[in-house]
């Protein structure tokens, strides 16, 4: 049986990753410092060892405690207006944990890496849906640290033979199936999880930030993905590299895209109940579309997302969200 380490595995996509991988017959051991995730999310059949990637005497004894086949990387601060006022913060997490991390790996000998990217390294498109060799201009703070793990892996690989996948995903959405794992943020900054706090009880209005961009009703276009299908994807890629697949990037995404509007409405069909929202200014960095081409995942990994429909999605969010309004909290 193969041991994956799981990297930012108490978080969002992390947990659904573990799960994904131990009812595909893996060993999965999990790293968290837990600033953002939630142990109650972590599976009980998954060892967990709490610390920083940024600690090198940490993460050495992990690599010394387990035998591990491949790493998956998740461990990153993710908030794309808090990179606009805390950009130290987002080179020091992101790249310092992911240097630090790749150092262990190159000490004790783990050669394969999937590594948790994202549509914000494309900045404002020049097309839409978005290929994997269109121009990297991050708009954000958040994104630039992303392309810049991008390039270290690269490096790494050059001179250490690393191997490694960036998966560049869309906006991450609903929740597990079995209800036993769902979206908790605190703060909470993702849309879906937002318009659900209006009929949750927990807010009164959606802000929609900036309805003058040049979209079919003036508000930003996203591509929103299930969480369960990027979790297959990470298991995919695992997978490719482990078999001699060489190193590459891939977009995931439904290739898609829905506004702010149609988002409220698609909850508000779900849930029954009307979502009241207020029109806010624009935030810095957000491009006016991202959507995403996702072909080559489905071609080269042979991926294919299970929860394409809108409508599916957020009915996941919500059994979620309306049965643990607080998230992990009691």
């Amino acid at each position: 049986m193969k041991t994956i380490l799981v990297l930012g595995g108490a978080g969002y996509i992390g947990s659904h990753t573990v799960y994904e991988l131990i009812d595909g017959g893996y060993d999965v051991a999990v790293v968290d410092n837990l600033e953002t995730g939630f142990i109650e999310a972590v599976h009980p059949k998954a060892r967990f060892h709490k610390g920083d990637i940024r600690d090198k005497a940490f993460i050495d004894s992990v690599f010394d405690a387990e035998k591990i086949d491949a790493v998956i990387h998740f461990a990153a601060n993710s908030q794309v207006g808090e990179s606009m006022i805390k950009p130290l913060k987002y080179y020091e997490n992101n790249m310092g944990g992911t240097r630090t991390m790749l150092q262990s790996m190159v000490e004790h000998g783990v050669k394969y890496i999937v590594f948790s990217s994202t549509a914000a390294i494309y900045g404002e498109p020049e097309r839409v849906p978005i290929m994997e060799s269109d121009p990297t201009h991050p708009t954000n703070c958040y994104g630039e640290t992303k392309l810049s793990m991008e390039r270290m892996f690269h490096w790494a690989s050059v001179a250490h033979d690393i191997h490694f996948v960036a998966l560049r995903y869309f906006n991450a959405c609903g929740a597990h199936p079995n209800g036993n794992i769902g979206e908790a943020h605190d703060p909470e900054t993702h849309l879906i999880p937002i318009v659900l706090q209006v009929p949750n009880g927990q807010r009164k209005t959606v802000n929609i930030f900036g309805d003058d961009y040049g979209t079919r009703d003036g508000t930003c276009v996203r591509d929103y993905i299930h969480v369960c299908d990027l979790a297959s994807a990470h298991v995919l890629a695992a997978e490719y590299l482990m078999h001699g697949g060489k190193n590459d990037v891939f977009n995931l995404g439904n290739g898609v895209g829905f506004t702010v509007r149609e988002i409220v409405d698609a909850a508000e069909k779900v849930v029954g109940k009307p979502i009241a929202c207020e029109i806010a200014s624009r935030r810095a960095g957000d491009p006016a579309q991202l959507v995403a081409s996702s072909e080559k995942a489905k071609t080269v990994l042979g991926w294919k997302p299970k929860y394409d429909d809108i409508d599916t999605i957020i009915s996941t969010a919500w059994r979620w969200h309306s049965a643990h309004p607080c998230g992990y909290k009691a």
